[in-house]
C-alpha cells in the first residue's frame, strides 16, 4: 500500500486525480488540510510514502484576488509543508508550479532551461516557492519533483475554455480568426498519468519538469474542435485587429470578463516542451491534444444541462 497524501484533494486537479485512481487498490489517498501537520497525521503500514501538493491559489484573469494572497498560499503554505516533509518519513514530494513561474509570455519554446522571468504575482509566486525548495538540502532517500504544467483542461474546468465552449454553444461567430496562433494544453488526464509514473517509477529522477500534450492548437482549431464535439459548424469571423484591441481595452477600465489580459491568452503563442518528461518515464502519454480536448468540451456538455 502506497500512502498520498493530498493538499488541495476538493480543487480541480485533486478531484480528478481522486476519481484517476480510485481503482487503483494500491494507493491509499489522504486529504491534508491546511490547519493539519504531517507528523499528525495516522498513516497505514506502506511501502513508500508520497506527498502531493496540489494546493494553490491559481491565476486570477479578472484581477479580483489580493496579491498577498498569492504568496500566502502558493509560497508560504508550500515552505511550510516542504519543510515538514524534509522532517518526515514521506519518501516523494511532487509539486504542482506553472509555466508561468518562468514566463507569462513565451517567443520560443518553453523548457525547463529558459531562465525564469515572471511578470505577475502568480507566477513569482510560484518561483519562489520553486526557489525555496530547490535551495534546500535533500537526503538520497527522498525524491523531489516540481511540475511545471501549461494550461489543464478536464471535467468541471474553469476559465478559457468554458468562454469559448459557452460562444459556439450559443452559436455566436468567434470573431478572432485573424489571430494567428499556436499553443500547449494540458490534458487532465496526462498529467494525472505522468504523476502515477513518479510515484510507481523508481527509475525517474528528481527535478523540474514541464508537462504538456504532445501537439500545441491554435486557437481556431479550438474553436473547431469545440464545434465537432457539439455536432455544429464553426462560425469563424476575421474582425479587425484594433476593433478587437479597443474592446478589451474597454474590458480593462469597466472590469469586463473580456479584457486585454484575456485577449493575450486567447490569441498568444505559448508552446512548451515536454521532452524531458517524456525521456524520464520512457512512455508515450495516454491523450493526444485533440482526443483530450474533446473529452472536456463534451464533459462541459453534461455539466451544462
Amino acid at each position: 500500500m502506497i500512502n498520498i497524501i493530498i493538499s488541495g484533494s476538493k480543487g480541480f486537479l485533486g478531484c480528478n486525480w481522486i476519481s484517476f485512481t480510485k481503482n487503483i487498490s494500491t494507493y491509499n489517498n489522504i486529504s491534508f488540510e491546511r490547519n493539519t501537520k504531517i507528523k499528525d497525521l495516522e498513516l497505514t503500514k506502506s511501502t513508500k510514502s508520497v506527498f502531493l501538493h496540489l494546493a494553490g491559489k491559481a491565476h486570477d484573469t479578472i484581477k479580483s484576488i489580493d496579491s498577498k494572497v498569492y504568496y500566502e498560499v502558493n509560497t508560504d503554505l508550500t515552505k511550510k509543508i516542504f519543510d515538514e516533509f524534509l522532517e518526515s518519513d514521506i519518501n516523494i514530494f511532487i509539486m504542482i508550479s506553472s509555466v508561468k513561474a518562468v514566463a507569462d509570455h513565451t517567443i520560443i519554446e518553453l523548457t525547463e532551461d529558459s531562465n525564469p522571468d515572471p511578470i505577475t504575482d502568480y507566477g513569482k509566486s510560484k518561483l519562489y516557492a520553486e526557489q525555496y525548495i530547490l535551495s534546500k538540502n535533500i537526503s538520497d532517500n527522498k525524491k523531489v519533483f516540481i511540475l511545471r504544467p501549461c494550461m489543464i483542461h478536464g471535467p468541471s474546468n474553469k476559465g478559457n475554455l468554458n468562454l469559448l465552449f459557452n460562444l459556439v454553444s450559443k452559436n455566436i461567430p468567434w470573431p478572432l480568426g485573424l489571430y494567428n496562433n499556436t499553443r500547449s494544453f494540458c490534458s487532465i488526464e496526462n498529467i494525472c498519468f505522468v504523476i502515477r509514473e513518479l510515484i510507481d517509477n523508481e527509475n525517474i529522477p528528481s527535478g523540474v519538469y514541464n508537462i504538456a500534450d504532445d501537439e500545441p492548437l491554435s486557437t481556431n482549431e479550438l474553436i473547431r474542435l469545440i464545434a465537432y464535439s457539439q455536432g455544429k459548424k464553426p462560425y469563424i469571423w476575421n474582425l479587425p485587429m484594433y476593433i478587437i484591441n479597443i474592446i478589451a481595452k474597454l474590458g480593462d477600465i469597466v472590469n469586463l470578463p473580456f479584457n486585454t489580459e484575456r485577449l493575450n491568452k486567447l490569441t498568444e503563442s505559448y508552446i512548451v516542451s515536454n521532452s524531458k518528461i517524456k525521456k524520464a518515464i520512457n512512455k508515450t502519454l495516454p491523450v493526444s491534444s485533440k482526443e483530450g480536448l474533446i473529452k472536456t468540451f463534451k464533459s462541459f456538455m453534461t455539466y451544462t444541462r
